[in-house]
């Protein structure tokens, strides 16, 4: 008696040694067998999905959980068009505020901002103020790496001190005059965004629901969370008790891995023949690291920020952006301090994740993991680079030959790609989140969503790292850098679950291994357009975490 027998589906394993079936049993949250091998089994449910495609469960290899999932409260920017559009937002909102009882503090919030909307502008801080007033006010950029803010915000912050410096790492952006714009670059947002932290775990268990209840609609059944704990990029400093009393509550729809900051990490000593003979390193209370956890919540590598983003310009490339004299962007530390306190991490047994989407970012990248691995060897999970962004002939070839994993998102190219291609021009253009030239050279690719900088519709990802198009019709890089359905589908499946040191237990289905799964209305490996196909239901550790067929009315889309 087996708990759940799903059929009547083509079933794609990605396992070479049984690439398809039409039958599948389940116990215990983990697959027992296909076809055969579960002849005459009876179970307790029986599903037939006749006519529809079996996947493994699609894993997001970098996304921002908590920061989405508080986001789907504020005001969504992503649909304004011209200054005006998004100044009537902000009023409305505004205006909203002042109506509540008891929110006479309260923030007005934002997400979603892109420039590209509104003719290359940034919303003017003195109508900013005319229209908020005293409110404290926060918009998120959708790259994440830039916010903007208001005076009465910028005043809380200390910014208009007489002995106010920018912060190591970021700006405070200001005018001609030397008055703020608004905009603030970088690890200059931890000055707005020390205002609100902590969240509270109640508040990060609500975003987490609202967030995987919206994975689970994507067919996401894991996801890596790219930085929690400190830093700019963390929501709280106990921030793993959240995510643990969101599973307990099932609250947690995916499972997931969590990277702490670098920010995280404090010195420990241990027994002098620890540490690679040191006793000395980085890490966290009581030797806890990579890979302590269960199949539901477990920690990942360290996530380091080295550089900034592509669309602030602020990532760091050996020439310059076009348009932007003089600016080839910047890293947010120096290098020997990156070399130094990463180094300590990885000696005291952390795999790391460094964040490095210019080619001058990720030749620092390459140059610390490789001299750890030199040095000390392997860790537990693989070492990565976070997003690889703009990368060189050379530095894919140093990647594969180091063995190390790359993110690069391939849902940046639809929406994102044609501001890309501009910035670098048309000599750097084939470097930009690479795919084939990845795959062929030997090289782990993980998919990955970035959100909420790009949305997490993984149909549309897959579709983007065939097709490789633009909104404008560019095919970046060229059609020489589209993978075929089959990579695409791997990246986000197979590739992921090895990237993230989770292929034991998941990446393809095969017997032993978790019941994790999405349901597809067609093949994506035959879809003339992937995009389009729906997902009919996701399942994890053997149960519906989604199911169409229940629900009276279409999805929550990933914009919702």
């Amino acid at each position: 008696m087996l708990d759940r027998i799903v059929q009547g589906a083509n079933i794609l394993t990605l396992d070479e040694h049984r690439p398809t079936a039409h039958r599948m049993g389940i116990l215990d949250g983990r697959i027992v067998g296909f076809d055969e091998q579960i002849e005459g089994c009876t179970a307790t449910s029986i599903d037939d999905f006749a006519g529809a495609t079996i996947v493994p469960g699609f894993i997001d290899a970098h996304c921002h959980t908590t920061w989405w999932g508080l986001g789907l409260s504020a005001v969504d920017l992503h649909d304004a068009r011209g200054l005006d559009s998004l100044y009537e937002l902000i009023a409305n909102e505004a205006r909203r505020l002042d109506a509540q009882p008891g929110e006479s503090g309260a923030w007005v919030k934002g997400t979603g901002f892109n420039h590209k909307h509104h003719d290359g502008q940034y919303p003017d801080i003195r109508r900013l103020d005319e229209l908020t007033g005293d409110r404290p006010l926060y918009l998120r950029h959708v790259s994440g790496h830039l916010s903007i803010t208001n005076s009465a915000t910028l005043r809380l912050a200390g910014v208009f001190e007489p002995d106010f410096e920018n912060p190591s790492g970021g700006a405070v952006l200001r005018d001609t005059d030397g008055y703020p714009t608004g905009v603030i670059e970088e690890s200059a947002q931890a000055l707005i965004q020390n205002l609100l932290l902590p969240y509270s775990v109640p508040q990060i268990v609500q975003a987490l629901d609202d967030a995987t209840i919206r994975y689970a609609e994507q067919g996401i059944t894991s996801f890596t969370e790219a930085g929690i704990g400190a830093g700019w990029i963390g929501h709280s400093p106990i921030e793993v008790q959240a995510y643990q009393q969101a599973h307990r509550d099932n609250r947690l729809h995916a499972r997931a891995q969590l990277m702490p900051t670098l920010d995280v990490l404090r010195p420990l000593t241990a027994h002098a023949a620890d540490m690679h003979e040191t006793g000395h390193g980085l890490g966290i209370d009581l030797g806890i690291g990579a890979g302590f956890g269960n199949d539901w919540l477990s920690l990942g590598p360290i996530k380091v920020f080295m550089d900034g983003s592509l669309l602030g310009a602020t990532a760091a490339v050996t020439e310059d952006y076009c348009g932007h004299p003089h600016n080839s962007g910047y890293l947010l530390d120096n290098p020997q301090a990156y070399r130094n306190r990463v180094t300590d991490a990885y000696r005291a047994g952390w795999p790391i994740a460094l964040h490095a989407i210019g080619d001058a970012a990720i030749d620092l990248a390459c140059e610390i993991i490789i001299d750890c691995q030199n040095r000390f060897g392997r860790n537990a999970l693989p070492n990565r680079i976070e997003h690889f962004g703009i990368s060189r002939p050379d530095q894919v070839a140093l990647v594969a030959e180091a063995g190390i994993a790359v993110t690069p998102q391939a849902g940046f190219i639809g929406p994102l790609g044609d501001q890309f291609a501009q910035l670098v021009g048309a000599d750097r253009v084939g470097w930009l989140y690479r795919g084939r030239s990845l795959v062929d050279a030997g090289v782990i690719v993980a998919g990955s969503s970035d959100l909420p900088v790009a949305d997490n519709n993984v149909r549309r990802a897959l579709q983007s790292s065939v097709d490789r198009k633009t909104e404008n019709g560019l095919v970046l890089g060229g059609p020489d850098e589209g993978m075929t359905p089959e990579e695409a589908l791997r990246s986000y499946t197979e590739w992921a679950a090895i990237a993230t040191g989770t292929i034991d237990s998941r990446g393809t289905l095969e017997r032993g291994k978790l019941a994790d799964f999405v349901v597809l209305s067609g093949s994506p490996l035959a879809s003339a357009d992937i995009s389009t196909l729906d997902v009919i239901a996701t399942v994890v550790d053997g149960n519906f975490s989604f199911d169409s067929r229940t629900l009276p009315t279409t999805p929550i889309g990933a914009h919702s």
